[in-house]
């Protein structure tokens, strides 16, 4: 079922949405060459308690998974799309993409943004990776407004993408939040105009274009978590919470 939010609701989303993404920024200025994505978990769950959130990717567990998420942050390099497992054995480089992918939950509601970063000095292959798959975020939240479809928002996402000669991830999606961390509806980053569910006022959702230098075709990793390309190439992924209301959408993560 799609929750539709209240205003004192989404006052509540707009205040974790403003901690999270001053803390996504924090742990993006961190991640420097000899840092390990341990060290920026431990980074991330430390601001968080200091910002009175708690971490909401932690020990999160579906029916499909196999086990809880053992991190508060996810931290996907290079060819990993989403949900990168922290360990201390993981050393950034200079030259890595790193996707930052964080969730908060405050006063009992959830909010989820995510930023991919270059660690260091990057190659231009993946600096235009990074600007595209930015903005193509900011191009699909623009569009958002009441009577809209969800396959609207997935063919703006695509056409943007494929037409700058990336592909997008169609496997994986973004999704209603707000009571939890995941709810209806998906959104997909890929479709048709006019099909999928209608947006209505008040509907809090993350929409998070995976892109891929690739073919956009993933695999699971042997360790039950973590989608990775096919093929090997690159993938960068940004992410907001955002508020469909009266004048189009309110981006709740904004950094």
């Amino acid at each position: 079922m799609i929750t539709i939010k209240t205003s004192e609701e989404i006052k509540i989303l707009r205040d974790g949405g403003k901690i999270l993404a001053s803390v996504l920024l924090m742990i993006g200025e961190y991640a420097k060459a000899g840092v390990t994505t341990l060290e920026l978990d431990k980074y991330a769950g430390s601001l968080i308690k200091k910002a009175g959130g708690k971490p909401s990717f932690k020990n999160y567990k579906t029916p499909h998974d196999k086990f809880p998420f053992p991190a508060s942050l996810c931290v996907s390099i290079n060819d990993e799309v989403v949900h990168g497992i922290p360990s201390a054995d993981r050393i950034l480089k200079n030259g890595d993409i790193v996707g930052l992918d964080l969730g908060l939950k405050y006063k009992d509601l959830y909010t989820d943004a995510t930023i991919t970063v270059g660690v260091e000095k990057i190659n231009s292959d993946a600096q235009k990776l990074l600007d595209i798959s930015r903005t193509v975020l900011d191009k699909a939240i623009k569009i958002i407004n009441e009577g809209i479809y969800t396959g609207d928002i997935g063919f703006a996402i695509q056409s943007y993408v494929e037409k700058n000669g990336f592909s997008v991830v169609k496997t994986l999606v973004g999704h209603g939040v707000g009571y939890s961390v995941h709810e209806e509806p998906d959104i997909p980053n890929w479709g048709k105009k006019r099909t999928g569910k209608i947006l209505k006022q008040g509907m809090v959702f993350a929409i998070e274009p995976m892109v891929c230098s690739g073919s956009g075709d993933v695999i699971l990793d042997k360790n039950n978590w973590t989608w990775k390309t096919k093929d090997g190439s690159l993938s960068a992924h940004f992410e907001h919470t955002v508020a469909v209301t009266k004048k189009g959408a309110e981006i709740l993560t904004k950094i």
